[in-house]
């Protein structure tokens, strides 16, 4: 295997790294972004990929064009991308009138109508949202596979799994706030509530998937606890704070949360700056992976700059989430070490890549950014 390959394997140094300088991380940022952007049509580094990954609108391109909104607040250059593809996709959602994984793109399609795109960027979000709100599904978050072996379940018309949270609880607040229909909020703030309620471990700090890993146990006889999940969490985490004022009476409830799942979270970091695909998983030789670990980076990071953690513990894991996410960038600009599609801890390689990896890493990227400008890093 080449060295490159090998690189985030081998341990760092226990002395935190020094903060990179803000256009250093703007560069390593566009680097991981440009590869994706020329990658669009190709997917041989994509070997779980579903069919799916194809449509711009699925979740798992979603994930990269939502990110690339954050690169383009700060680089003009990626706004292009982003109103020619919501264009060329008429600002629809996915096919599914439920399910929250179609649902993410469309605060893409926010942020294009707030960058030139305007109202009719928002019209299909809306005309979605309407039907969801005028006929809301009740029905259990038991998540009951609905064939032997498949990884769906009939419950996945509400938010019972715990990835959900990132694709459609931050993308209602936007529309409330885009729309000033506050009924978009509510919506939001009842299903998000009830999802935690059902699958947040409050001795843990942490979610479960879904419900078929409430007694799911490793070899040691540990909770399963999927780095990625809990990331697609913090990360949901991140952009309904972002979104919501700040005397919202609804806020205090998830700045507790953020803060309660990051001081767990921060316990778990692995020695080499990642998180491990298992989290209570902390044995040695745990592979690198990096798409849980940019959506941590990306939370601490930014919480440190909204003054919602501590600088001392939080600072120093991002910085140290950031070296690791770097080491994972191949020659060629791709992410590597991306666990592919699943939904727990899996395999993971050096030479695999996917859409959302290239999104946590660019969410880490801009987050990364804003807080070395605001350590006065130059």
């Amino acid at each position: 295997m080449p060295l490159s390959l090998l690189a985030p394997v081998l341990l760092v140094a226990a002395t935190s790294p020094q903060m990179p300088r803000p256009a250093d991380i703007l560069a390593e940022t566009r680097r991981v972004a440009d590869w994706q952007l020329a990658h669009r049509t190709t997917f041989d580094h994509m070997p779980a990929a579903r069919a799916s990954v194809r449509n711009p609108r699925d979740w798992q391109q979603a994930t990269f064009w939502v990110a690339l909104t954050d690169l383009a607040e700060r680089d003009r250059r990626y706004a292009g991308p982003l109103l020619e593809l919501g264009a060329a996709e008429g600002w629809k959602l996915g096919a599914n009138p439920y399910h929250a994984d179609d649902q993410l793109i469309a605060q893409a399609w926010e942020w294009a109508a707030r960058n030139g795109a305007g109202k009719a960027a928002l019209a299909p979000a809306i005309a979605y949202f309407d039907n969801v709100l005028a006929n809301p599904k009740t029905g259990s978050l038991e998540f009951v596979p609905t064939a032997p072996g498949k990884g769906t379940s009939g419950c996945t018309d509400r938010w019972c799994w715990c990835d959900a949270l990132f694709m459609a609880p931050p993308t209602l607040l936007k529309l409330a706030k885009a729309t000033g229909d506050r009924r978009y909020a509510d919506f939001a703030h009842r299903e998000f509530k009830a999802t935690t309620d059902y699958l947040y471990d409050p001795v843990e700090r942490l979610y479960f998937r879904d419900s078929r890993f409430f007694d799911r146990r490793d070899a040691k006889g540990r909770k399963l606890f999927w780095s990625r999940g809990n990331g697609w969490v913090m990360g949901g985490l991140v952009r309904m704070l972002q979104t919501m004022d700040a005397r919202d009476p609804q806020r205090p409830y998830y700045v507790k949360l953020f803060r309660d799942m990051a001081a767990r979270i921060v316990t778990l970091q692995k020695p080499d700056g990642y998180w491990a695909p298992s989290l209570l998983d902390t044995d040695p030789g745990t592979p690198p992976e990096s798409s849980g670990t940019g959506f941590f980076t990306y939370a601490f990071a930014w919480g440190v700059n909204a003054g919602l953690l501590d600088r001392a513990t939080y600072q120093p894991a991002a910085i140290r989430g950031w070296a690791a996410l770097r080491r994972a960038v191949q020659p060629d600009g791709m992410l590597g070490w991306v666990q592919q599609v699943s939904d727990r801890p899996d395999a993971v390689a050096a030479n695999e890549t996917q859409y959302y990896g290239a999104g946590a890493f660019v969410l880490a990227g801009t987050a990364m950014h804003d807080l070395a400008v605001k350590r006065g890093r130059r």
